[in-house]
């Protein structure tokens, strides 16, 4: 493989506020040979997700920050095109950390085999990957809902959003998603079957929300933080659940994170916030998948994938997902 060309982007610094094109190396490396216990894998698809925002910063987090000079963690799904690894043969497609780049060679801790003839390989980046286990665990196990509950979600027709919302409505419940634009809020209500809209860029959020929930909210699912986790705290049932899933409103804050002002209303409706990471249900991953592909199969379940093409456009479209353009789950085409 040495007259093969890998193309990396590393991380140079860390960003304060919006992560730039100047906040990493880009350069050009030859491709080795994968030694004992290491793969070769020819990346296809990259994940493009708001917790890589967090990987670049410097502190204690759940998981290691990404160090300076070291390619850029990413998600992806790829194929074994050298293998010294007795798991994982020739031809096998593989979902890992494999990094912005061409070409991952190394140890496949954590990586899992998966079949493109069974779903193309972006789905097994969003709904079927690990979007998808976002979703389902921080829906069912945190925010617990229950038939005829109202649940709401911000960043509704997003990566994460868009599935937990269907699964809410799998379940029985009344689903109401926070959008931005007219185009995102038509989509969650015609094509996904949520039962109300509400349109952050368009309207009040505090009055869409009295006029989709007007008996209250039971569930929240907070993928944004900011002013969106305050206008819905006002408008929490008794005993209702808040699920901190993300909040991509506040990863690029130059100064300190905007807390929720309205958090007394935890107190008064007895209600609980508690936060997530995926990671915390690694094992359950495979009969969660096994469920969803069973949704997808009978059309209980869609997924909506917003494929961006070139590996040199990954500072720029990873953008795409803190301003608010990306369309379901935002995926990089190598």
């Amino acid at each position: 493989m040495t007259n093969q060309t890998n193309r990396q982007f590393l991380l140079a610094k860390r960003p304060v506020g919006a992560a730039t094109r100047e906040t990493f190396t880009y350069q050009e490396v030859p491709v080795g040979e994968p030694q004992a216990g290491q793969i070769l894998v020819k990346n296809e698809y990259l994940s493009l997700d708001p917790a890589m925002r967090g990987w670049m910063n410097e502190g204690k987090s759940y998981i290691p920050p990404v160090g300076l000079g070291e390619v850029m963690r990413a998600l992806g799904v790829g194929k074994v095109i050298a293998s010294n690894n007795p798991g994982f043969a020739v031809g096998d497609y593989v979902n890992g950390a494999l990094g912005v780049q061409d070409y991952f060679l190394g140890e496949p801790r954590g990586f899992y085999k998966v079949d493109p003839k069974l779903a193309p390989l972006p789905r097994y980046l969003s709904a079927l990957g690990m979007t998808g286990m976002t979703a389902y665990f921080a829906l069912l196990d945190v925010g617990a809902p229950k038939a005829g509950d109202t649940v709401v979600l911000s960043g509704a027709a997003g990566a994460v959003g868009s599935v937990a919302g269907q699964i809410a409505k799998i379940k029985g419940c009344r689903v109401v998603g926070i959008a931005g634009g007219a185009d995102k809020c038509k989509f969650l209500i015609d094509e996904l079957g949520f039962d109300g809209a509400i349109d952050y860029k368009a309207e009040d959020v505090v009055a869409g929300l009295k006029r989709e929930c007007p008996k209250g909210v039971d569930v929240y699912f907070d993928n944004v933080g900011g002013d969106i986790l305050d206008a819905v705290l006002s408008r929490l049932n008794m005993k209702a659940r808040v699920v901190i899933c993300g909040a991509i409103s506040q990863y690029n804050n130059k100064e300190a994170v905007k807390g929720p002002a309205n958090y007394l209303s935890l107190l008064v409706n007895r209600a609980r916030m508690e936060g997530f990471v995926v990671m915390d249900y690694a094992a359950q991953f495979a009969s969660a998948a096994q469920e969803m592909a069973g949704w997808m199969a009978n059309g209980q379940l869609k997924s909506k994938e917003d494929v961006v093409d070139g590996l040199e456009t990954f500072p720029e479209t990873l953008m795409k997902l803190f301003n608010g353009e990306n369309f379901g789950k935002l995926v990089l085409k190598v």
